[in-house]
C-alpha cells in the first residue's frame, strides 16, 4: 500500500517543488512575501504536526485516520486554488492551506514505518517506495510543464486534489497504528525528550543549521531560472524539467543504494556524505552560470536529496523506542517547520538585495558548519569500526 501511495504523492510533490511557485511567478506575478509564504506553508504544517501527535494520544484514534483526514483537507485547498484562475488572493490562500494540511501528517508516516518495517531493512523498504515516488515526480515534472503551458493550471490543481485523496485512501487501507492513550494533552510534552537524550538534542542543532542552509537555496531554485531578472527566464516545461525531472532522475538512481547504506553504515558518516553532495550541488547550480551547470548542480542536489529524504524520515527510529518515534519525529518536524518558515523569507530578501551568489555561499557555509558539529561523532565511528566488525 505504501508503494501504491507513492504514486499520487509523487504527482502532488511537483506542486511543492515547482509548479505552485511557477504559477505564482508567471501567472499572478505575486510579490516576494507571497511567494515566500507559499514555499513556507508546508513548514507551517510541520510546526502544527507537533500538536497532531499529542492530539492523537488524547482522542485515541489511529495514526492512519488522522493522516487521511489531513490529506482530505489538503484536497480542498487545491480545489480552491484550481477554481481561482483570475483571483490571486484565493489562489494564494488555497495553495497555502493545501500545503499546511499535507505537511501536518509528516511525523505520522514515520510512526507507521517504525511499526510495520523491520529494523534491519527499514531503510531499504522505505527507499523502494521513495524510488516509485521519484519516478512519478520525474515524469510529471516534464509532462506537467508542457500541460500547464497549453491547458493552464486549473486541471493540474484538480489533479493534485485527486492525488491527496488517493494518498488518504491508501493510508486507510494499511493496518492501523495506534499510540498509547494520554489522560490529558500536554502540547509540548514531546520536547522533554530533548533534555533526556543528548544525542537527539545535538542532532536537532545539526538539523537546524543544515536545514536553514538547504531550505534557503531550495526556496530559490525555481525563482532563479524562472524569473528573467536573473538571466534565464525559462518557460514552464524547461523549468519543470530542470527543477523536478533532473533531480528526481538522480534520486531514482541513488535512493535504493542510500537505503542500503542507511541500514549498514554508521549514521554520522552517512550524514556527512549527504552534506557534501548538498554543498557541491548548491554551489554549482547558483555559481556555474550555464545550463550545463544548472543541470549538474541540480543532479548532485538530487543525489543528496535521496539520501537526505531517508535520513529525515527514518533517523529518529535509531534514537527512539517504538512507542516514542512519533513524538521524536514531531519535535524534529516542528523544528523543520520553524526553519522552513524562516528560510524562504531570508532567501527572497537576500537574493533581492545581494543576488543569488550570496544565497549560495550562505547556504553552503551553513551546511559545512553542521558537518563540523558532528565531526567528533564521525571520528568516533571510525575508531570503533574495527570493534564493530
Amino acid at each position: 500500500m505504501e508503494l501504491l501511495r507513492s504514486i499520487p504523492q509523487g504527482v502532488v510533490e511537483t506542486a511543492a517543488t515547482t509548479f505552485a511557485v511557477f504559477v505564482a511567478i508567471r501567472v499572478f506575478n505575486l510579490p516576494p512575501w507571497m511567494k515566500g509564504s507559499i514555499i513556507a506553508s508546508g513548514s507551517v504544517g510541520l510546526l502544527l504536526s507537533l500538536f497532531v501527535v499529542q492530539l492523537i494520544r488524547r482522542i485515541g484514534c489511529s495514526v492512519n485516520s488522522v493522516a487521511a483526514s489531513l490529506w482530505v483537507l489538503s484536497s480542498t485547498g487545491f480545489i480552491t486554488a484550481a477554481l481561482s484562475p483570475e483571483n490571486p488572493t484565493l489562489y494564494f490562500v488555497g495553495t497555502c492551506f493545501a500545503f499546511v494540511c499535507m505537511a501536518s501528517g509528516a511525523p505520522l508516516m514515520a510512526q507507521i514505518y517504525r511499526k510495520h518495517y523491520a529494523d534491519e531493512k527499514r531503510g531499504h523498504l522505505f527507499s523502494l517506495s521513495a524510488m516509485v515516488r521519484a519516478c512519478v515526480v520525474a515524469l510529471a515534472g516534464w509532462t506537467v510543464g508542457l500541460w500547464i503551458e497549453r491547458q493552464g493550471f486549473t486541471p493540474l490543481f484538480l489533479t493534485y486534489a485527486g492525488g491527496t485523496l488517493g494518498m488518504a485512501a491508501c493510508v486507510m487501507a494499511m493496518a492501523p497504528v495506534r499510540l498509547r492513550l494520554s489522560n490529558r494533552i500536554r502540547w509540548f510534552d514531546a520536547f522533554n525528550h530533548v533534555g533526556q537524550n543528548r544525542a537527539f538534542a545535538k542532532l536537532l542543532v545539526v538539523w537546524m543549521l543544515l536545514g536553514l542552509g538547504n531550505l534557503t537555496s531550495w526556496a530559490l531554485f525555481v525563482e532563479f531560472i524562472g524569473n528573467p531578472v536573473y538571466g534565464f527566464g525559462f518557460d514552464a516545461d524547461r523549468t519543470g524539467f530542470i527543477t523536478s525531472t533532473i533531480p528526481m532522475l538522480a534520486f531514482i538512481v541513488t535512493v535504493v543504494p542510500w537505503g542500503l547504506i542507511f541500514d549498514r553504515m554508521p549514521f554520522y558518516r552517512v550524514r556527512a556524505v549527504v552534506n557534501l553532495f548538498f554543498m557541491t550541488g548548491t554551489l554549482i547550480y547558483f555559481l556555474g552560470g550555464s545550463v550545463f551547470a544548472l543541470c549538474l548542480g541540480i543532479a548532485l542536489h538530487g543525489i543528496a536529496r535521496s539520501g537526505g529524504n531517508i535520513l529525515w524520515t527514518l533517523w529518529t527510529t535509531r534514537f527512539a523506542d517504538e512507542e516514542r518515534v512519533g513524538e521524536y519525529q514531531s519535535v524534529h518536524s516542528f523544528l523543520t517547520g520553524v526553519r522552513g518558515v524562516i528560510a524562504p523569507m531570508i532567501a527572497f530578501t537576500v537574493i533581492q538585495y545581494l543576488g543569488p551568489k550570496s544565497v549560495a555561499m550562505m547556504s553552503a557555509s551553513l551546511v559545512l558548519i553542521s558537518t563540523l558539529v558532528i565531526l567528533p561523532e564521525i571520528i568516533s565511528e571510525f575508531r570503533n569500526a574495527p570493534k564493530e566488525a
